[in-house]
């Protein structure tokens, strides 16, 4: 996964199919299926998937409004059974010493509790319990089961794969969560045929969109805690944290787990790259509900689904999001600011600069600024406090505009240079040397600093690659 900052924009001689993914409200694997229905993947498909694992299982399909919008809400049963109420099921279920997976839940409804210790089953968002009697089976099914039964499933090839990768994403974040190795993994049996259903739909799902590429929002993750069998829990969930790391993630201040386990591992298998909203010919757009209609915004995944523009058309500059921090600073010793200004971007500054500047009773000083990544506002505000003297951090959001970037490896008599090379449009606007590398030749070989980046300035331009 890349970061949500700075994306590059990519060069295409001719429309690409994208599909965008937008998780405002979070993203559970039963909403992935209701949006990809919703977009036109049919319903006949998922369902002919479903008979194709051979389990007890089939899907519900139905049309249900979310603040207003109508979405596609998709249900497992499972045995039968329809999703069970948290409450309830965390009231009848046993707690398995060997189970090391992950709960599997539905559609956000959570009332704060999940079964986070029988891996592969939770709260599925039933609006009503529709099954009198507990879940209790004995045994987990191990990862490699799992395998073999999608590997001799009747579906694509491709799709096998994918459906593979997604459930070695989950077991892999488990097993890193609970001190195991991923064959020890088990997922309490009910959850996992259930999280068959929505991993293996999930990858015949997307494989039917005919995309080349998904891309996805940042993900809102929700709050609060939820309960499970070890004990109350922060969310996001242990096993969500380590599924997205590197991912864009925020939250709106919503009170429940909005992105589960599963809906993690599907973003991590599938999106491509995260960014805004691109630049597309929209086709087609689906919405995926979650079982609850809470207030403050719609419970919904959107998938929209066209062709990316061409590459005539795609925008001159690619935008983001930064926050600014301020801080005036007028009794700082000069040494520690540039400690300050070093320690700022190990932990992730994008830039940092100081700027003379005359304060209150005509003291000179200097107005520190940093530009950071929203979700890194919060750990560079303690570190200017604890750093340095001021009393007070100003913060602000700001949509900044950046030129298309790549590298490109340059060598010299001296050895390798990267090139830092910007374009608009496809058009080369600037380039130069890594300062980094050029400064490290000209220790290494004592040679004037000047002379190297000179000379990897001279090669690029004679290769004729601009």
């Amino acid at each position: 996964m890349t970061g949500a900052c700075a994306f590059p924009i990519i060069k295409v001689s001719s429309p690409m199919r994208i599909a965008y993914l937008e998780c405002f409200s979070g993203m559970s694997g039963d909403m992935f299926l209701g949006a990809l229905v919703d977009a036109g993947v049919p319903a006949q498909l998922l369902e002919d998937t479903v008979a194709a694992l051979g389990i007890e299982a089939r899907l519900e399909v139905s049309r249900v409004l979310r603040s207003g919008i109508a979405a596609t809400k998709v249900d497992v049963w499972i045995g039968g059974e329809k999703d069970m109420p948290t409450e309830e099921f965390l009231a009848k279920s046993h707690d398995h010493d060997d189970a090391h997976g992950h709960p599997h839940e539905h559609g956000h409804e959570h009332h704060h509790e999940h079964e986070h210790s029988h891996a592969g089953h939770g709260a599925h968002g039933g609006e009503q319990a529709s099954h009198s009697h507990a879940h209790e089976h004995p045994h987990g099914r191990g990862l490699a089961q799992i395998t073999r039964i999608i590997a001799d499933s009747r579906i694509s090839e491709t799709a096998k794969k994918t459906a593979i990768a997604i459930f070695e994403a989950l077991g892999t974040a488990e097993a890193k969560i609970h001190a195991t190795s991923i064959d020890k993994v088990h997922f309490h049996e009910v959850g996992a045929e259930d999280a068959m259903v929505d991993i293996v739909c999930a990858a015949v799902g997307a494989e039917a969109l005919g995309v080349d590429e998904i891309i996805s929002s940042p993900l809102n993750v929700g709050g609060g805690t939820i309960k499970c069998a070890h004990g109350t829990l922060p969310v996001p969930a242990p096993a969500t944290v380590e599924l997205l790391k590197e991912a864009p993630v925020y939250s709106s201040g919503v009170q429940m787990e909005l992105v589960t386990p599963t809906g993690a591992a599907i973003v991590k298998t599938l999106v491509h790259r995260f960014a805004t909203f691109p630049e597309m010919k929209i086709e087609k757009s689906g919405y995926g509900a979650g079982s609850r209609d809470f207030p403050g915004q719609p419970n919904v995944v959107r998938l929209v689904v066209g062709e990316s523009a061409p590459a005539s058309l795609v925008a001159k500059t690619s935008s983001d999001t930064v926050t600014v921090l301020e801080a005036n600073l007028d009794d700082l010793n000069p040494q520690v600011f540039g400690y300050v200004m070093d320690r700022l971007f190990e932990e992730g500054a994008l830039d940092a600069f100081g700027v003379p500047v005359q304060m209150k009773k005509n003291r000179p000083g200097t107005l520190l600024t940093v530009l950071c990544r929203p979700e890194d506002a919060g750990k560079l505000t303690q570190l200017i406090f604890r750093e340095t003297t001021t009393l007070g951090v100003r913060r602000r959001e700001e949509m900044r505009h950046t030129l298309a970037r790549r590298w490109e490896n340059v060598r010299t008599q001296w050895g390798e240079v990267r090139i830092k090379i910007a374009s608009m449009n496809g058009t080369i606007t600037n380039y130069a040397p890594e300062y980094e590398d050029c400064r490290r030749i000209a220790a290494e070989q004592h040679v004037p600093l000047k002379t190297v980046m000179q000379e990897a300035a001279r090669i690029y331009t004679n290769s004729g690659r601009k």
